[in-house]
């Protein structure tokens, strides 16, 4: 290149400057009280703000049964009496409701709802299949206690599972048929 070609290029380059944007360069960050305000430049407008979505109400959680709360505050505070599932229930000694109640306050809980939780505890086939004659009755603490499961008991349990499973046989049966 010659000293001709350099001058030229040495003006193509400062009509390139006057016209074109300014290059942003590094300066030290100023004090938020003595920056000035931002220019506006009609080359690179502002961008809209975009507006605020609305915010979705929040759908109310379903409310629990106070039943099922109150078997869960019973598994928590008497593991051995009122296993969780998949564990095998175990036969309650006959009784258990009145050592529930004397704890009932301790444990905040009513007597009609502990009523109802020891009834729907006692109600399902997982507590049936473990009245087996002879198997020993449980207290609060676990330990055996309040005797063992007797004959009557035992065939009671054994005749409400074969009723509930009579029903779940015959139901699906009675919906499949045509109108």
């Amino acid at each position: 290149m010659g000293f001709e070609q350099l001058a030229a290029l040495k003006e193509q380059l400062a009509q390139q400057a006057k016209t074109a944007p300014p290059a942003k360069t590094r300066r030290a960050p100023l004090k938020a009280s003595a920056r000035p305000a931002k220019p506006v430049n009609p080359v690179y407008p502002v961008k809209p703000v975009k507006p605020v979505k609305p915010v979705k109400p929040v759908k109310p959680a379903k409310p629990v049964d106070p039943v099922l709360q109150t078997i869960v505050k019973l598994q928590k505070r008497f593991p051995a009496t009122f296993p969780k599932s998949p564990a095998p229930k175990v036969p309650l000694k006959i009784g258990i409701f009145a050592d529930l109640v004397q704890q009932a306050q301790e444990l905040s809980l009513t007597e009609p709802v502990l009523r109802d939780a020891i009834r729907t505890w006692c109600r399902g086939t997982r507590y049936w299949a473990c009245l087996v004659e002879g198997a020993p009755r449980v207290d609060l603490a676990g330990k055996a206690a309040g005797g063992h499961v007797a004959q009557p008991d035992a065939k009671r349990a054994h005749g409400l599972q074969a009723q509930r499973a009579a029903r779940a046989l015959s139901r699906p049966e009675t919906a499949s048929k045509p109108s």
